[in-house]
């Protein structure tokens, strides 16, 4: 069976937003952008990997979520308990620095996990928790 990841989901709730951080500061490419009844659902991903990335689509659009729903997802988002995305990279301090720089919330500067693991954190514009793992 081969199997590989497509698309992931991080939920946005300020587009343009979303593009400087991913777009700007992540040097994602945009691979969609599709408008629909006010809302946007924008698909990034790293250049060298094509088939793979991330849609960032509005928060709680399915109809079937009921307004306290829709104000908890809010409410997690804020806390940036709601969703998130582990990344990696070969040169983490050169990531963080960039991220830094352009303005990203830093959650955790770079630091040895006791479980051997070398990354960061930071919150995108919409809250959502982004760690970056250095490459051995």
């Amino acid at each position: 069976m081969d199997i590989t990841i497509h698309q992931s989901y991080l939920p946005q709730d300020d587009p343009e937003a979303a593009l400087a951080f991913y777009r700007d500061t992540l040097g994602f490419e945009v691979r969609q952008d599709v408008g629909y009844q006010g809302m946007r659902w924008i698909t990034v991903g790293p250049p060298n990997q094509p088939s793979t990335g991330i849609v960032l689509h509005p928060p709680a659009a399915d109809p079937g979520i009921t307004e306290d729903e829709r104000k908890t997802i809010t409410e997690m988002m804020a806390k940036g308990t709601y969703a998130g995305v582990n990344l990696a990279t070969k040169d983490l301090d050169e990531a963080f620095a960039k991220i830094q720089a352009g303005g990203a919330e830093v959650v955790q500067e770079p630091t040895v996990q006791p479980y051997g693991i070398r990354d960061c954190a930071f919150r995108d514009p919409a809250g959502n928790m982004i760690r970056i793992q250095e490459l051995r």
